[in-house]
């Protein structure tokens, strides 16, 4: 940890940090979207950092994570929302307040990055999902 901290400082000093999402980005990701779109913002953090292991163990693990918050939604007959929000809260919780600090200790210096972009391919990946579900809705009508 003491060598991380150095190789942090003497970057720092020479003003070579890379732009990072903030922590509030990945826990909104998290909460509207899924842990698996705040867990692609701090993979994207990890890997500019030179932390690739922890970037793929942060996406693995929020891959089983939504796949087991999917499957406990669905099992009642009719899906809660509000216990989808609870699990993507749980989610956006760990990821930006333990991942998070485990691995970027130092996240509040860091220079930060737009959320436009991935805001728009999120947008555009869950539209047709929402768009789905309220037509298969009419259909049941």
């Amino acid at each position: 940890m003491k060598e991380q901290d150095d190789s942090f400082e003497e970057s720092l000093r020479a003003g070579r940090l890379p732009n990072i999402y903030s922590r509030k980005a990945i826990w909104g990701f998290s909460i509207f979207f899924s842990a698996i779109f705040g867990a692609a913002l701090l993979m994207s953090d990890l890997k500019n950092i030179g932390k690739k292991k922890e970037a793929n163990l942060v996406l693995t693990l929020s891959i089983i994570y939504t796949v087991i918050t999917f499957i406990v939604v669905n099992i009642p007959e009719e899906s809660i929302s509000s216990l989808t929000m609870g699990f993507n809260f749980v989610g956006g919780y760990a990821l930006s307040e333990h991942f998070l600090k485990m691995y970027i200790p130092h996240e509040a210096e860091y220079p930060k990055k737009k959320i436009w972009k991935p805001l728009i391919i999120s947008i555009i990946i869950t539209l047709p999902m929402v768009l789905a579900v309220i037509y298969s809705l009419n259909l049941d009508e």
